[in-house]
């Protein structure tokens, strides 16, 4: 499953994301309280068209930037319980309902990348 954030701003600016990264930005922003449990739980599901306003986009790339990536560095990945490490993701499939956490993550370099798609959108859309 995959996510597209349209940019509400510019139809041709979109950022890609897949259900592995995605559930774990989800967590990341939930943990930074910048939308409401709502909005976090229509953005979880693809194909909606739930909007993220420019606001919201610019605040979730501000706290993203500041608060987790000054903890990251290149090669490092958060995991969707927000720790942090720098094993590399083995393809490993957690089917133990006590470990499936350990299947999400986002790494330093698509979070920066996400960061940046907030800063310079117009707010978006999730598809």
């Amino acid at each position: 499953m995959s996510f597209t954030l349209m940019d509400l701003g510019s139809e041709n600016f979109e950022f890609r994301a897949n259900v592995w990264n995605w559930k774990t930005a989800l967590e990341i922003i939930k943990s930074l309280d910048v939308i409401s449990e709502g909005k976090i739980r229509q953005i979880s599901y693809n194909a909606t068209g739930t909007s993220v306003s420019d606001e919201e986009a610019k605040l979730i790339g501000e706290k993203i930037r500041d608060e987790i990536l000054v903890k990251m560095g290149p090669g490092v990945r958060i995991l969707s319980d927000l720790s942090i490490t720098d094993k590399p993701d083995d393809g490993t499939l957690y089917r133990d309902a006590d470990e499936q956490w350990k299947n999400y993550s986002a790494d330093y370099e698509w979070l920066k990348e996400f960061t940046e798609f907030c800063f310079k959108s117009k707010g978006f859309q999730v598809f």
